[in-house]
């Protein structure tokens, strides 16, 4: 099913959730929506599904064309739901909650083998794990052959070895279906790592769309490099369009928006470290063991304090002298001062 949504607005009374988005979701895609609590993921979500009416603007699903006067009920929208509570009917077992109002039991009998449920197909949902609960709210979705799927935060109540491992068995059987998807949540991890590409909203606008390595990598705002990792900004004079001096030596850039003159460079854990060679420019402020790695900040002479991840083998205590340098091999995004 082809998904377009053309500067689409979703008000509740006079507030606007969802503000003039544009956006297309692939045959077969998976985008992930994040952004803070409030900024209009759940709310774009209910709208593909028709639980809310739009305001402005319209969605496409297939050959349908959807305007504030032009509805079209859930149950003729071909949309699968999988929520965060999993939805299930509690008087039904695994089979019949999956094959729920199905003619041919087929479509049930696929995704019971396919997702690892057969052991349950007679169990009922309350003796049932939260993993396999959502196992089975994906299959009853899956069978009913949907156009689009839609899930709303899927793992957000499960523990953390549950989560990382189930999110890869939804999006294989999302691939394995062939059926485009809208993914919300709330874990930078979860949709950097799943996601064919990623939506960040910010006050019901895409601030970006794109791939993970983009988004993460190439940030369009601050707002962008904010959400999306572990972030710190360097001070720079922008040199040309590709270089930029700072107080750690010269260093190669990607500017954003047309910036020039004084910058901001966008610098994340991984892009600095610590060089045994010359005079210290920095003292350890602080150090966090992480288990594979340790977190320490370090703060410049300049005044600035910057995050610098390593090897759970390297140790420094605070107070300790050092000297920090680049390590990035790539350019860092540099951002109008000003801005």
């Amino acid at each position: 099913m082809n998904v377009e949504l053309h500067n689409l607005s979703v008000s509740y009374g006079e507030t606007r959730v969802v503000k003039d988005l544009d956006l297309t979701i692939g045959d077969g895609e998976i985008l992930m929506l994040v952004g803070p609590t409030g900024c209009g993921k759940t709310t774009l979500l209910r709208s593909l599904a028709g639980l809310v009416s739009i305001s402005g603007g319209e969605i496409r699903l297939g050959d349908h064309r959807i305007g504030p006067a032009t509805l079209l009920p859930p149950e003729k929208r071909n949309v699968g739901m999988v929520f965060q509570d999993f939805a299930l009917f509690p008087h039904l077992n695994v089979e019949k909650n999956i094959g729920f109002r199905l003619r041919d039991s087929a479509p049930a009998d696929r995704w019971l083998k396919a997702l690892n449920l057969e052991p349950w197909r007679h169990a009922m949902p309350e003796t049932l794990s939260g993993g396999q609960k959502q196992r089975v709210a994906l299959a009853r979705a899956l069978a009913h052959q949907p156009g689009l799927m839609l899930l709303d935060e899927p793992l957000s109540n499960l523990d953390a070895s549950m989560k990382d491992s189930l999110r890869w068995t939804i999006r294989d059987a999302l691939k394995e279906a062939g059926v485009p998807a809208v993914w919300v949540t709330h874990d930078q991890d979860e949709a950097m790592s799943v996601g064919d590409r990623v939506g960040v909203l910010n006050e019901g606008r895409l601030e970006q769309v794109g791939t993970p390595e983009e988004c993460f990598a190439f940030p369009e705002t601050r707002f962008v490099a904010e959400f999306l990792g572990d972030t710190c900004f360097l001070s720079g004079q922008l040199d040309g369009r590709t270089t930029a001096r700072t107080v750690l030596g010269d260093v190669e850039t990607a500017a954003v928006n047309d910036a020039s003159g004084k910058v901001d460079l966008l610098v994340r854990p991984d892009d600095l470290g610590f060089d045994a060679a010359g005079e210290s420019n920095a003292e350890i402020a602080w150090g966090r063991y992480e288990g594979e790695s340790r977190l320490y900040a370090a703060k410049l002479k300049s005044g600035e304090e910057f995050r610098i991840r390593v090897g759970h083998e390297v140790r420094f205590e605070p107070g300790q002298p050092v000297r920090v340098a680049v390590r990035a091999g790539h350019p860092l995004v540099a951002f109008s001062a000003e801005s």
